[in-house]
């Protein structure tokens, strides 16, 4: 019985990376307000979350006080690379968004929508 405990534990290890998410992973955001920082989005349940990594000006890396706190959250996979009903908040403006996904190769096209408004950044993967 150990054995088999032990072998369904291996097996799990290296089978459950697979099922990740293709949005997983770090994103550098575009440039907002003169700074921009590294998202990394996980899985939170059966959604995805983004958290804010690290931070970043034109002096180079700097220590925000938004690091750690959630940007993306509750973004649902509907698939063939495409995410919604989620949220993002733009730190610059202390404003939460209604916000869809649009993952392509190393691109996450990430949109925030704001009644008949909306504003999009690209985000690079950084890993």
């Amino acid at each position: 019985m150990k054995k088999l405990g032990l072998i369904f534990a291996f097996v799990f290890a290296f089978v459950a990376p697979a099922f990740a998410d293709p949005a997983e992973g770090i994103w550098k955001t575009q440039v907002d307000d003169g700074a921009y920082a590294h998202i990394k989005m996980s899985a939170c349940g059966n959604k995805l979350c983004g958290v804010i990594a690290r931070t970043f000006n034109s002096d180079g890396e700097y220590k925000s006080q938004n690091l750690g706190k959630k940007l993306v959250w509750d973004m649902e996979p509907l698939g063939g690379g495409s995410y919604g009903n989620g949220s993002i908040w733009q730190p610059s403006k202390d404003r939460v968004y209604s916000s869809t996904m649009e993952l392509s190769g190393n691109t996450l096209v990430v949109v925030g929508h704001w009644g008949p408004f909306k504003k999009s950044q690209t985000w690079t993967r950084i890993k």
